[in-house]
């Protein structure tokens, strides 16, 4: 009897030990993340990522500290920089959002990253079929941002600025090979050239455009979406069946020129003036 008591008081011991050394463990990760954070706005990159590691060591149930980690890592990144130390801080970024994603399924900060990452990394690739496949990756964490966060206006924005950059060297291929300058009006004059681009392009033409729409729906004055609907719309032109068509086309893409000067102006207009010291009348 005396001895089995002395086994449970040795269990509790250790119980609380245990306890006692997680709660440290846990006081000691946030120590670390707010060393990191203040290193991070002090611009020291390498300094913050080490304060971030430890805090992660520290408690691995901390999510936080982990998107803090990956975020870190994404700051050094340099799209276009084929350096072996640029490559890792991607990699590393990318695992590290990807493992606050097994932790927290959903999360907007991580999906949202991600996806821009893929996107700058397509941006620095100079090899267009690449490029292509990587703005896919990109469109396809676009999408899944869409789903955890349907306000989000960039994520609609940024699938039709994808579709966009995929769909504009194709027409301008095609332009040159047909032998029409770059000011020369639509539509493409060879009608067999204009059905294979119809068949293979249309649709994504038109779901970039309803992607523009959904982030206009969102915010009615995202001036940025109304500058790539007029991108859109009038190189969509140049797939029209005859000219009445093509300047319909481009008188709608002209609207959405005009709307988004304007709405810049408007904007522009909202902000507050900085007149310095004046004098006080």
């Amino acid at each position: 009897m005396k001895r089995s008591m002395q086994i449970l008081l040795l269990c509790a011991l250790a119980g609380l030990l245990a306890a006692t050394q997680t709660g440290c463990a846990k006081l000691e990760a946030r120590d670390h993340l707010n060393k990191g954070v203040q290193a991070f706005k002090n611009a020291k990159y390498a300094d913050a990522v080490e304060h971030f590691k430890i805090s992660v060591e520290k408690d691995p149930t901390f999510p936080v500290a982990r998107l803090y980690l990956a975020t870190a890592y994404f700051s050094q990144y340099i799209p276009g920089a084929d350096s072996k130390e640029n490559m890792e801080f991607h990699r590393m970024a990318k695992e590290e959002f990807l493992k606050v994603l097994d932790q927290s399924p959903g999360d907007k900060t991580a999906v949202a990253s991600l996806a821009s990452l893929h996107y700058m990394q397509a941006q620095g690739i100079p090899g267009l079929d690449d490029k292509l496949k990587k703005l896919d990756e990109a469109k396809v964490w676009y999408q899944k941002l869409a789903e955890v966060d349907p306000k989000n206006k960039e994520a609609y924005y940024s699938m039709g600025v994808i579709v966009w950059a995929k769909w504009y060297p194709a027409l301008q291929a095609a332009r040159v090979k047909l032998g029409m300058k770059a000011e020369e009006p639509g539509p493409l004059k060879d009608k067999k050239l204009k059905a294979e681009l119809k068949e293979k392009w249309s649709a994504l033409i038109e779901d970039g455009i309803k992607n523009l729409e959904k982030a206009l729906e969102v915010d009615k004055e995202y001036d940025d979406a109304m500058a790539y609907m007029n991108l859109l719309i009038r190189e969509r032109a140049d797939l029209a069946d005859n000219s009445d068509q093509y300047k319909k086309e481009v008188e709608i893409a002209d609207n959405w020129v005009a709307k988004a000067l304007e709405t810049k102006k408007i904007k522009s207009a909202r902000q507050p003036v900085n007149q310095g010291i004046v004098q006080d009348k």
